[in-house]
């Protein structure tokens, strides 16, 4: 897909560049707990500052029902200034073109949460213009925020000249090497709980991938829908016809997916519970499956072994509690592995993916890891993302 990004936007001295980030930042007792999002806004938000520009930061904050003290992005400015390492101001929504008016070139200063105007959410014009109106030019840095058609995600691509960020350029680029236009092989791990919460991925990758690798609680399914007793697993049985379309879509499409055939089982979900590794067709009525076993485990290495590029969203087992991560650290450190050898781009996304993976210690040996939760999934599933297209017109 070609857009425009930062190298494209010529002098900006002066200019006030309206740039939307994502700085819905988790808080507690008046503290941001985890500034990955704040981080991530670096690259963007200081190369236009010493640039020149004036930089407006748009985002939002929580799901405020109109204006609240206690959503205002004001909290968070302390800490955005010690993440950037340079001075931030607050401009309220109150008097805001005058206070816009007032900065100079190189001054970043963050509006208030975009959320208060009830047509943000709702993409409605008045309030895109009521933004662009501050504005020379708009840049989207917030693939996470990419998947929603709001007046500052969508609406204002279309009212300004539009770029895309640092990080939106990053991702979007990690993402075209993972399924717009791979190297073959590709494989795909899919896990989490439940099928019916990523049907449509399952369906879009088997016609995009070489290799589908199907682990957590949805694995289950498509084992009973093989005729696996899966005793008191997580198992959505009312889906096990959907399993088999998906089972008959990648034959068609030369897909092999890959189920474990080896698991540990436990009678309760609890950390370091009496185990047993059985084969597939062993699992006793009063067990639950709750991670892939060690056979599988290295049978999946080997496939990666023979695979060029890797799409991972999603645990294999249970990996919140141990011993239940074991295979899920095990396959990303080949994953990490590979990748650093140089024979593998890797690509991971969704929080619970990213949360397994810096478990295991090999976040940052992936090629691409992506914060992002439903726009990444919205990708996955092959929907056109709003604030993405928006960037291409």
């Amino acid at each position: 897909m070609a857009f425009r990004t930062l190298d494209d936007m010529g002098d900006v001295r002066g200019k006030r560049v309206l740039v939307r980030e994502d700085l819905n930042v988790p808080m507690a007792d008046g503290v941001v707990t985890d500034d990955t999002r704040m981080r991530a806004t670096i690259p963007t938000i200081t190369e236009l500052a010493d640039a020149g520009a004036i930089v407006l930061v748009l985002a939002h904050f929580g799901r405020p029902k109109g204006p609240s003290a206690e959503l205002s992005l004001s909290h968070i400015v302390p800490a955005y200034s010690a993440v950037l390492g340079r001075p931030v101001r607050y401009v309220d929504w109150e008097g805001d073109a005058a206070a816009v008016a007032a900065l100079a070139p190189g001054d970043i200063a963050v509006l208030e949460n975009t959320r208060f105007f009830g047509g943000e959410e709702t993409n409605d014009p008045a309030v895109v213009a009521r933004f662009a109106a501050l504005g020379d030019l708009y840049v989207n840095d917030a693939f996470s925020a990419a998947h929603r058609a709001h007046a500052s995600t969508e609406g204002l691509a279309h009212a300004l000249p539009a770029f895309a960020g640092r990080a939106m350029e990053a991702e979007l680029t990690a993402l075209d090497k993972a399924l717009g236009r791979p190297e073959h092989p590709v494989a795909a791990v899919v896990g989490g709980a439940k099928v019916s919460t990523k049907l449509a991925v399952l369906e879009h990758l088997v016609a995009q991938v070489d290799r589908l690798i199907i682990g957590g609680g949805m694995a289950n399914t498509f084992l009973a829908a093989r005729g696996v007793d899966v005793g008191k697993s997580l198992c959505e049985h009312d889906l096990v016809g959907t399993a088999n379309a998906i089972f008959d879509a990648a034959d068609k499409a030369g897909c092999t997916i890959h189920l474990p055939y080896d698991v540990v089982v436990a009678r309760e979900l609890r950390a370091n519970p009496p185990t047993r590794t059985v084969n597939v067709h062993e699992v006793a009525a009063d067990e639950m499956i709750l991670d892939i076993g060690p056979a599988a485990v290295e049978a999946l290495a080997d496939v990666l072994k023979n695979c060029r590029t890797l799409v991972w969203n999603g645990p294999l087992g249970a990996f919140e509690t141990p011993p239940f991560d074991t295979a899920t650290v095990a396959l990303a450190r080949t994953a990490a592995a590979l990748t650093h050898d140089g024979s593998l781009v890797s690509v991971a996304g969704g929080g619970d993916t990213v949360a397994a993976l810096n478990q295991a210690g090999v976040a940052d040996d992936f090629t691409f890891v992506s914060t992002a939760g439903g726009a990444f999934l919205e990708w996955m599933e092959g929907r056109e993302l709003p604030g993405v297209a928006a960037l291409s017109n």
